[in-house]
C-alpha cells in the first residue's frame, strides 16, 4: 500500500524537495601528546579501580602475588622498611610479575583511590600505599 501512495504522489505532480545539504565544518584535529609513565599509570589505576581489579597494601598484594593472579605490581620508592621491599620484590621475581617503582607512597595511594574528595574534587585525607597490585585492568 505504501508503494501505491508514492506512485500516486508522483503522478499528481507533487514537488519533491531535495534533501538538505549538510555543511561540513572543518574538523579540528587534536594531536595527542605522548603520555609519560606517570599519567599512563594514573589512567590504568583508575580503570582497574573501576573494574575492582586493584589490591592495595601489603596483605592484599602478598595474597594476590601468591595466588598468581597479578598482571602488574607497583611499589613506592620511599618505603623505609627493607623487609617489605624485599618481600614484594622476591614475590614478583618468583611469579614473573613486572614490578614498577614510583617516587611517593602518598601519590600512589591517591592514584589507587585511597583518598576522599571534597566538593570541588580536590583530594583530601590521602592515605599512602606502599604497594598496589593490578589483578584486572578493566577495559583494555
Amino acid at each position: 500500500c505504501i508503494e501505491d501512495v508514492f506512485k500516486m504522489s508522483a503522478e499528481e505532480g507533487d514537488v519533491v524537495m531535495s534533501e538538505p545539504v549538510q555543511e561540513v565544518a572543518e574538523e579540528t584535529v587534536e594531536v595527542e601528546e605522548p603520555m609519560d609513565i606517570e599519567s599512563a599509570l594514573k589512567e590504568v589505576l583508575k580503570k582497574a579501580l573501576i573494574a575492582n581489579g586493584l589490591g592495595r597494601g601489603l596483605r592484599e598484594s602478598v595474597s594476590a602475588l601468591e595466588q598468581g593472579s597479578v598482571h602488574l605490581c607497583i611499589l613506592a620508592g620511599d618505603c623505609t622498611e627493607p623487609a617489605y621491599v624485599s618481600l614484594i620484590t622476591a614475590l614478583c621475581l618468583e611469579r614473573g610479575v613486572k614490578l614498577l617503582k614510583v617516587k611517593s607512597a602518598k601519590s600512589l595511594g591517591e592514584w589507587a583511590g585511597l583518598r576522599k574528595l571534597d566538593r570541588e574534587g580536590t583530594p583530601r585525607k590521602v592515605v599512602s600505599a606502599t604497594s598496589v597490585v593490578i589483578r584486572d585492568y578493566g577495559e583494555e
